[in-house]
């Protein structure tokens, strides 16, 4: 059944396009947090131990959400690791140490690489179409990040 929401079928196409890569960008994120608090090892283990939880749950969270916003404009969210990395515009880094400072700035730049992708689309989505629903959303994902990218960056303070 085609959906019909007030959101032409070409903008539709065009904002689940780019919420698939914001998708896939949650996706390698919350996957590079889990390792950061899975593999970390320093003295301040403990404590960014549990911060990296924190925020893989968050990221669990966002990204549930967008897989259902692109359900709710009428497109089918993508979900396997090969259309993640398809999409996605963040890279893995191989580490030799597995320490917290590591971690942190890895783990900032993809924020605030997010946070400017989101500010962009933002920007887009408001002048070329009427999907008030979507800019909100994407801001309200783009806050989050900025919260989470001060919470990084508070740790890389000395």
């Amino acid at each position: 059944m085609k959906t019909e929401i007030g959101i032409t079928e070409k903008d539709s196409y065009l904002i689940a396009n780019e919420l698939s890569k914001i998708l896939a960008d949650e996706s390698v994120l919350c996957l590079k947090t889990k390792n950061a608090h899975w593999n970390i090892e320093d003295a301040d283990f403990y404590e960014n131990h549990l911060l990296f939880e924190s925020q893989f749950k968050h990221l669990d969270v966002l990204i549930d959400s967008i897989a259902e916003r692109i359900r709710s404009i009428g497109h089918y969210a993508p979900a396997s690791l090969k259309d993640f990395l398809r999409l996605t515009q963040l890279s893995e880094e191989s580490r030799e140490k597995n320490d917290s400072k590591g971690f942190i700035k890895e783990l900032l730049q993809d924020h605030e690489s997010i946070i400017f992708n989101l500010r962009a689309n933002i920007e887009s989505f408001s002048l070329s179409n009427t999907d008030f629903g979507t800019i909100d959303f994407i801001t309200g994902i783009m806050e989050t990040h900025e919260k989470m990218a001060w919470f990084l960056r508070s740790h890389l303070k000395n």
